[in-house]
C-alpha cells in the first residue's frame, strides 16, 4: 500500500504530503481543487508520460515521491521518487538508485493500476480485450505465451533475415538484375586508372591546338630561318680563322654543337607541330568518352580507382546472390518449422482463451446485474487472424446486448457513458480477485451513474478493497459514505498564489462532506441522509 505521497509543483500544488491508509479512501472535493492532480502524481511515479504545462507556474521542476509498503514487513517498503525539470530531464529513483522511465514504469506496473477517466475509451479499443482475457486467465497462459514469444521472436528473426537477404524470388531477381546492369555498365566502360587524367590533358591540348600551333610556328621561324642561318654565318667564319690560328677551334666546336642541338631543337618543334593538328571526330571520341567517365562517377564513385572498387564488390554480391539459394532454403525451412511449433502453441492459447472467454463473461455479466444492468450481456468472442502477431493469431472482441430482444454488438457501437463505468468497474472486480497489483486507483469510476446503480458500484469498490487498496475519487455520496477514510481536497488562495490543501476527515466531518456532496448544502436532512448512507 501507498503509506506516504509526497507532491511538489504540480499544477496549483505547491507542497503537499498525504498519509493514505489500507483499504478504500476517498478523496472527495469541489472541481478544480486538485483532486485529479494527485492522480496525475500518481501516474507521474509510475512512469507514465510528462507535460511541461504540469510544472507549477514559475517553478523550474516538480517533485513526486511514495513510501510504498508491499506488506507488513519493514523490510519491504521502497521509496520511489521523480523529479523533472522544465528542460525535460528526469530523475527517477527506485530506494535511491538510478533508474530509467522504462524502468520505473515496468516496476510500477507490478504495484499500481490507474484507472484514468480515459480507461473507459480504451475498453472501446478492441484490441485491449485480449489483454483483459489473458489477465483473467493469470498463470496457466503466462508460460504459454512465454513459449510462444520465444518462436514468435525466431520468427521475426527469420523474416527479417529473407527479406535482408533480398526478400522472395521475385524481389531477389529484381535486385539481381539491378546488380548485373550495373556490373555490365562498367565492365563495358573498360575504365584504367589514370585514364581520366589524360583524356582531359588531351582534351585541353585540342581546345588550345590552334594557339599552339601558333606559337610553335613562331619558334620554328626564328629557329630555323634566323637562329640557323646566323650560327651557319658565325661557323664559316670562324672556320677560315682556324686555318690562321688553332685557337679558335674551340669556339669553333661548341657553335657547330649549338648548331646541330638546334637543328634536332627544330626537328623537334616540326614534330609538336605535326601533333598539335586534331580532327573533329577525335574531339568528339575524347568528350564522349568523358562524358561516359562522368556518367559513371556520379552512380559509382567519385574517381575511376572508387568505381573500380565498386565494380569488385557488385562482382561478390552477384555471386553470392547467385550462390544464396541453399542458404535461403534453409531458412524458409527453419521458419516453416517455427511457424509449424506457433501454430500448435497458438491452438493451446486459442483453447484456453475459449474456455476461460465463457468463465469471464459469466463472471462480469453476474457483477453487471449486481450494478443494475439486469437485462446486459457480455458476450466475448474468439475469431483467428491470418497472420501472426504478439497474442498468437487470436482477435478478441467484447460484444454486449444491454437490453431483452436486442442484438448482441460491439462495445463500441452500443455502451454509454455510465454503461461503460458499470462494465469496466465489472472487469475490474472480476480481475481483482486473481490480480496480484496490490494497490488500485480509480478516477471518477462514477461516471454517468447515479441511484441505485451508484449504491451499487460503492458497494464493489468495498469489496475490492477487501485484497486491495482502493484510492477513489468520487462525486457520489453513495462511493464517499463507503470509505474506510475519507480525505477532502480544497484550494486557498492569497493575494500573490492558488494552492491545494488536503484533510483527512474524523467521522462527523466525513458525514458533513457526504451531506454535502448529496444536497450541495448541509441541512439536518442531508446529514440524516448522510448516517443512513454510512451505516447501510
Amino acid at each position: 500500500m501507498i503509506n506516504t505521497l509526497h507532491i511538489k509543483n504540480i499544477g496549483i500544488i505547491d507542497d503537499l504530503t498525504i498519509d493514505f491508509n489500507k483499504g478504500l479512501n476517498i478523496l472527495t472535493g469541489e472541481t478544480g481543487a486538485g483532486k485529479t492532480l494527485i492522480i496525475d502524481s500518481l501516474a507521474l511515479i509510475c512512469g507514465e508520460r510528462f507535460s511541461k504545462e504540469m510544472i507549477r507556474k514559475g517553478e523550474e521542476h516538480c517533485f513526486v515521491e511514495a513510501c510504498i509498503c508491499l506488506n507488513s514487513i519493514e523490510e519491504t517498503t521502497i521509496i520511489v521518487s521523480r523529479d523533472i525539470y522544465s528542460t525535460g530531464k528526469n530523475l527517477c529513483k527506485i530506494n535511491g538508485r538510478m533508474v530509467t522511465v522504462n524502468e520505473l514504469k515496468e516496476f510500477m506496473s507490478k504495484i499500481i493500476n490507474i484507472h484514468g477517466q480515459h480507461d473507459n475509451q480504451n475498453l472501446l479499443n478492441q484490441s485491449t480485450h485480449i489483454e483483459y482475457l489473458d489477465n483473467f486467465i493469470g498463470k496457466k497462459i503466462i508460460e504459454i505465451k512465454e513459449q510462444y514469444f520465444t518462436y514468435f521472436n525466431e520468427y521475426n528473426q527469420l523474416k527479417k533475415e529473407l527479406q535482408e537477404n533480398y526478400g522472395d524470388d521475385k524481389e531477389k531477381q529484381r535486385k539481381l538484375d539491378l546488380l548485373k546492369y550495373q556490373l555490365k555498365e562498367i565492365e563495358n566502360s573498360n575504365l584504367k586508372i589514370g585514364e581520366e587524367e589524360e583524356l582531359e590533358e588531351k582534351r585541353n591540348i585540342i581546345i588550345n591546338s590552334e594557339k599552339i600551333n601558333e606559337n610553335l610556328q613562331i619558334a620554328d621561324f626564328e629557329i630555323s630561318e634566323t637562329t640557323m642561318d646566323s650560327l651557319n654565318s658565325a661557323i664559316r667564319a670562324l672556320e677560315k680563322l682556324e686555318i690562321i690560328d688553332g685557337k679558335y677551334s674551340k669556339t669553333l666546336n661548341a657553335i657547330k654543337n649549338d648548331y646541330y642541338d638546334l637543328q634536332e631543337i627544330g626537328r623537334d618543334i616540326n614534330n609538336f607541330r605535326e601533333d598539335s593538328f586534331f580532327d573533329e571526330n577525335e574531339k568528339q571520341i575524347i568528350e564522349e568518352r568523358l562524358d561516359l567517365i562522368y556518367t559513371l562517377k556520379r552512380k559509382y564513385g567519385n574517381n575511376i580507382e572508387e568505381i573500380l572498387e565498386y565494380k569488385n564488390k557488385l562482382y561478390n554480391e552477384v555471386s553470392a546472390i547467385e550462390n544464396l539459394e541453399e542458404y535461403i532454403i534453409k531458412l524458409k525451412n527453419k521458419l516453416s518449422q517455427t511457424e509449424k511449433c506457433m501454430n500448435e502453441i497458438c491452438c493451446k492459447l486459442s483453447n484456453l482463451r475459449e474456455e476461460y472467454s465463457k468463465k469471464l463473461a459469466d463472471l462480469i455479466n453476474k457483477e453487471l446485474n449486481d450494478l443494475e444492468m439486469h437485462n446486459a450481456k457480455i458476450n466475448i468472442k474468439i475469431e483467428n487472424e491470418k497472420f501472426f502477431n504478439k497474442n498468437g493469431l487470436d482477435k478478441v472482441t467484447f460484444y454486449i446486448a444491454t437490453n431483452i430482444g436486442e442484438d448482441e454488438k460491439e462495445l463500441s457501437k452500443i455502451a454509454s457513458g455510465g454503461e461503460m463505468s458499470r462494465i469496466m468497474l465489472s472487469i475490474k472486480k472480476v480481475l481483482s480477485e486473481t490480480d496480484t497489483v496490490p494497490i488500485l486507483i480509480f478516477d471518477e469510476i462514477d461516471t454517468g451513474i447515479s441511484g441505485i446503480a451508484a449504491n451499487s458500484v460503492a458497494e464493489k469498490l468495498k469489496c475490492i478493497s477487501k485484497k486491495h487498496q482502493v484510492l477513489c475519487i468520487t462525486h457520489l455520496p453513495a462511493i464517499a459514505a463507503k470509505g474506510d477514510y475519507n480525505y477532502f481536497i480544497k484550494k486557498e488562495s492569497d493575494s500573490n498564489k492558488t494552492r491545494t490543501k488536503i484533510k483527512l476527515l474524523t467521522e462527523n466531518e466525513k458525514i458533513e462532506e457526504v451531506a454535502r456532496i448529496a444536497s450541495g448544502n448541509i441541512t439536518e436532512i442531508s446529514l440524516k441522509h448522510a448516517r443512513e448512507l454510512i451505516c447501510v
